[in-house]
């Protein structure tokens, strides 16, 4: 079987509508990318939880709509321009065949082990350790957040490869895919818990850390109590985004214990001083690396008199 792509190339106010018309006209797919991609225009878009994004498209946007090859392209683009008010003589756009391939094959060509810190390998199940000896995690691209590919989850592995103490406690709040649990375990944390909202991230983190024989509890945040494990932890990691972190400040800094260490990120360099800001009444925190625009801040609890 095969498919054509239809590629249109549209300003930032006319995007989302467009995308949605094309899918309402029989559309198999939509998706929006940034026209100006790999020039010297190309732009970031940010946008976080609970907050509206400054923009839901690109200056120039590129909307691609992938159609069934038997579809009139002309016109399916034609009856979702006239939705839109969108006169259909303005719009320019190209077709292009979409060939049938082993796309199993194809999507795990995409993900290679990836080499972080000094000594952890994250290797997709389909590839052998690049080297047995060293810290190595077997971990596929799935649902929850974290394969070490982001920026955020390099710096926070990076920083517990350097700093967790042998038998320490660990809370990963926000675990994701469980990959930052399992570096501090893998580090040789004692106990190592892990919390996130998101019922699949829990079902996936433990999969993932029963794969890597982690022994590691996870719950969700109202499921989890003193009698399931500490109330303080010597290490709390959280790589989430600014605003949630900034809202959690009291609740993860009243989970460290006696000197112990919190590590944020989720955090663009921009958005630094605020966090920092957040957490001041409770912690003293400060940038510990940066990489692609985004930080990891840390700092550790001080005890009375220390």
């Amino acid at each position: 079987m095969s498919w054509n792509e239809v590629i249109i190339e549209v300003a930032r106010d006319q995007a989302e509508n467009l995308s949605d018309a094309l899918m309402d006209c029989g559309a198999l797919s939509v998706s929006v990318e940034d026209a100006d991609e790999g020039t010297d225009a190309e732009r970031p878009l940010f946008g976080e939880p609970g907050m509206a994004i400054e923009q839901a498209a690109w200056n120039r946007s590129r909307v691609v709509a992938l159609l069934a090859v038997e579809i009139d392209h002309a016109a399916l683009v034609n009856e979702a321009a006239q939705i839109c008010s969108i006169d259909p003589h303005t719009l320019l756009y190209t077709l292009r065949a979409v060939a049938e391939q082993d796309w199993v094959r194809l999507t795990q060509s995409q993900f290679e082990p990836i080499h972080i810190g000094q000594n952890i390998w994250v290797v997709p199940s389909w590839h052998a350790a690049p080297d047995p000896q060293a810290l190595v995690m077997e971990l596929d691209p799935g649902l929850a957040f974290g394969t070490g590919s982001h920026a955020t989850t390099r710096l926070c592995m990076e920083w517990l490869e350097l700093n967790t103490q042998h038998g320490c406690s660990v809370l990963d709040y926000g675990c994701g895919s469980g990959i930052l649990a399992m570096v501090a375990k893998k580090c040789g944390a004692g106990q190592v818990v892990g919390i996130d909202i998101d019922p699949q991230a829990i079902e996936s983190a433990r999969f993932n850390s029963e794969r890597n024989a982690c022994e590691i509890a996870y719950f969700l945040p109202d499921d989890y109590g003193t009698s399931n494990g500490p109330e303080f932890f010597d290490i709390v990691v959280a790589n989430i985004l600014s605003s949630p972190l900034k809202l959690m400040a009291p609740m993860l800094a009243h989970r460290l214990a006696a000197d112990g260490a919190l590590v944020l990120s989720g955090v663009l360099e921009r958005q630094a001083d605020e966090v920092i800001a957040a957490y001041a009444p409770f912690i003293s925190l400060s940038v510990w690396a940066q990489r692609d625009g985004w930080v990891a801040l840390s700092g550790r609890l001080e005890t009375a008199g220390g």
